[in-house]
């Protein structure tokens, strides 16, 4: 019998009642493994109202309460490693170790909410006038929303509720229908750490529940991480309804590598960051942009390594990369391959015929590399969220730079260099949120924010670290006069009582 997958409202499992359901796949076997509930407009309602009953109490909870029930939360968490693990392998597909390390970034931001009493500290102006003090506090918004991905189902929802209920928020969550599992698992375990009910609520669904969302009057605020197309679509529907909004969208990050660059290095770098995870991350390096002479024995160098990387199921530990999350995105992925020499581009490595003895109909491709690719081409100009590697050839770091910033979107980059210098010059040139320096996926730590630039970001705050406290908080400014204990009215004693 296949497994279905609930809604979790008001601190318990809800059974969906509309009647829709959506299939999820296991994408080693292509087989469907799981069918999860599909949210109504009345289900979308009755986990807000959940929420909003919920931060009646909990807008007004003490520091200490939230987080000694995140200290728990995050105990419980680190426990349950390998079970998180093992659902994000089983529905996205994902290699073990790759699972392991989402949910490990995804603990940086509960430790980061475990300390949250310093980021809620406000600010005290004594005496600005005579016997006035200025303070300024932050306080919650109230019921916010998460929209989150298919590629971290862990990860990116630990980037959003862990901060927002630290804050005092109380959270609905919508996480991607293709594999759900691990968003309820998360939300189990935070009530075991005795988070109250209606915290947090787990809503499963498609467009029906994310415009429901949107549309919400008692949702103050959404994020959302996701294509750059829905991303424009959220902030501009969110928006256009007055909810504060920070929707993260699409990316095509290059890596720029200069000729008195460590090519091994460098190669490690692109092999790494562009077919980790199967290339379905936001973070992928999709573009290596050679300046100078050093292109073909840098594309020789990144062939040589990716033909070695082994490819099988994510629970299989000798695999390095896993398939894709369904069918149809193996497919689309495979046709900018195919696609690719009819635009110029030299096909270096065509992965687009793999397949796997013993799991023929899973969703599988073997790494493609393009060289030569123009800028012109549907494979450059494209996120194509697989492993493909595109390689593009300039003469000059002038070139390279150009190059890069004319490209709509600007989430993160790279610089490969020995060259102080050039590091500090690229970094401060660059049009891109998250720069890495040697580094090829810089996402950053917890204490500080991720986000991007252009059309990789919609709103003004990246998510996590201080953007992510100030997103979910508003500021309030107070200003006190309290007259002196001096200037009361003769016969009335304002001091300590006496003793004697």
């Amino acid at each position: 019998m296949t497994k279905t997958v609930n809604h979790w409202i008001g601190g318990k499992t809800v059974e969906g009642t509309s009647g829709a359901y959506g299939p999820v796949t296991d994408p080693a076997t292509g087989a469907v493994t799981t069918q999860v509930a599909l949210a109504s407009v009345e289900e979308v309602d009755a986990a807000v109202a959940a929420a909003k009953a919920a931060y009646a109490t909990w807008g007004t909870s003490s520091l200490a309460q939230r987080t000694a029930i995140l200290f728990r939360y995050r105990a419980l968490l680190d426990a349950h490693r390998d079970d998180i693990a093992a659902l994000i392998t089983a529905e996205h597909g994902k290699v073990h170790s790759d699972a392991l390390g989402e949910v490990a970034r995804g603990l940086e931001i509960v430790e980061l909410a475990c300390g949250i009493t310093t980021q809620l500290k406000g600010e005290l102006s004594t005496q600005v006038s005579n016997r006035v003090d200025v303070s300024s506090i932050r306080q919650s918004l109230g019921v916010v929303a998460g929209i989150t991905p298919f590629n971290f189902p862990a990860m990116v929802p630990m980037w959003m509720f862990p901060l927002a209920i630290a804050c005092g928020n109380t959270f609905v969550l919508k996480p991607s229908e293709k594999d759900p599992s691990a968003a309820v698992l998360l939300a189990e375990l935070a009530s075991e750490a005795g988070l109250p009910d209606g915290v947090l609520n787990v809503l499963h669904g498609d467009k029906v529940a994310v415009d429901g969302l949107l549309n919400h009057p008692d949702v103050a605020a959404v994020s959302f991480v996701g294509s750059t197309p829905i991303a424009r679509y959220i902030h501009a529907t969110a928006s256009a309804n007055g909810k504060r909004v920070q929707a993260l969208g699409g990316a095509k990050n290059h890596m720029l590598v200069l000729p008195d660059a460590d090519l091994d290095a460098a190669a490690d770098a692109a092999v790494s960051a562009a077919y980790g995870s199967a290339g379905e991350r936001c973070m992928a390096i999709s573009a290596v942009v050679a300046v100078g002479a050093i292109g073909d024995e840098l594309v020789a160098k990144i062939r040589e390594r990716a033909e070695k990387i082994t490819i099988g199921p994510g629970n299989d530990p000798a695999s390095e990369m896993g398939p894709l999350i369904t069918a149809a995105h193996r497919d689309k992925v495979a046709s900018y391959v195919t696609g690719a020499a009819a635009q110029g581009a030299e096909v270096v490595l065509d992965g687009t015929g793999h397949t796997v003895e013993g799991f023929e109909n899973g969703h599988w491709i073997g790494l493609s590399l393009l060289d030569k690719v123009s800028t012109d081409s549907d494979a450059y100009r494209d996120e194509i969220f697989g492993p493909v590697l595109c390689v593009l050839r300039v003469e000059t770091y002038e070139d390279g730079v150009a190059l890069m910033n004319a490209s709509p979107f600007g989430n993160g980059t790279a610089i490969f260099t020995r060259d102080g210098g050039a590091a500090r010059r690229f970094q401060l040139e660059v049009e891109a949120g998250m720069v890495g320096v040697n580094v090829p996926i810089p996402v950053p730590v917890g204490y500080h924010s991720f986000g991007g630039w252009k059309d990789s970001l919609f709103g003004d705050h990246h998510i996590y670290g201080n953007d992510g406290v100030h997103f979910y908080t508003r500021g309030k400014v107070v200003t006190t006069r309290w007259p002196d204990p001096a200037d009361a009215p003769s016969g009335v004693d304002l001091g300590f009582p006496r003793n004697h």
